[in-house]
Formats: C-alpha cells, structure tokens, sequence
C-alpha cells in the first residue's frame, strides 16, 4: 500500500512509504493509523478503483467497503478518490525522472499514491468557494 502526505496548506503531495499488506486487514488498519496519529492527519485519503468506463466494478466496492471499516480505525475522516490511471500516471513520472527498473517497481506504490492524493487535493481546491 502507498502512503503519501501533503505539506501542511494542502498544496502538494509527497511520496512517503510503502507498507507491504499483513493478509489481515486489522492489521493493516492499525499500521495506516499508527501513520495517520505520527503524522497528524487530518483526513486519510483512498483510492477508489473506477473502472475505465466509469463504473463501479467489485473492485472500487471492495476499496469503498474497506475504506468505511478503515474510518473505524484511524479516527479522522476517510475519504476516496478515483485512482483510473494512477499507477500509469505514477510509472511515467519514475522513468522521467530516470528512475530505473528494480527500483521504480520499490517505488511506483507510493508514487501512485502521492498522485492519488494530489488529485484529491487539486478537487478540493478547485471546488472551495474563491
């Protein structure tokens, strides 16, 4: 799983870490909210699997499912983001920045999140009242 954060104005995602998935969801939670309470955040955002074509597949039902039992452990609001083209998104800016195989494929997890977030984050701020 990709962890990313934002500078504290909620301007700009960073990359932080990748957690590897325990195969117990509690787990997992617990190990998000242990990053969640270090880092103070105020919001955890997750990203949503929508198919291409814009539906709801089992997939983004699966990530919108857990995300609403992740809200129960991490105590600060959850929200999704439509993640279509994260990865890609992602993979394209390693090579750019001339990040090579073994290492982009370390890497792409938390890169895609932190594009996940920034998208989140430029929503928001598209939709605030100016």
């Amino acid at each position: 799983m990709g962890l990313a954060l934002s500078d504290s104005e909620g301007r700009v995602a960073t990359p932080l870490e990748v957690l590897e998935r325990s195969g117990s969801e509690a787990q997992d939670h617990a190990a998000i909210a242990a990053v969640a309470a270090d880092r103070q955040v105020a919001v955890v955002v997750v990203g949503l699997p929508i198919s291409l074509d814009g539906t709801m597949g089992p997939a983004a039902r699966a990530a919108g499912a857990e995300a609403r039992r992740l809200a129960a452990a991490v105590g600060v609001p959850v929200e999704t983001c439509d993640e279509r083209l994260s990865t890609a998104a992602a993979e394209r800016q390693l090579r750019l920045g001339e990040v090579k195989g073994s290492r982009r494929r370390q890497v792409v997890d938390m890169a895609a999140a932190a594009v996940i977030l920034q998208s989140w984050l430029d929503a928001r701020r598209d939709a605030a009242p100016t």
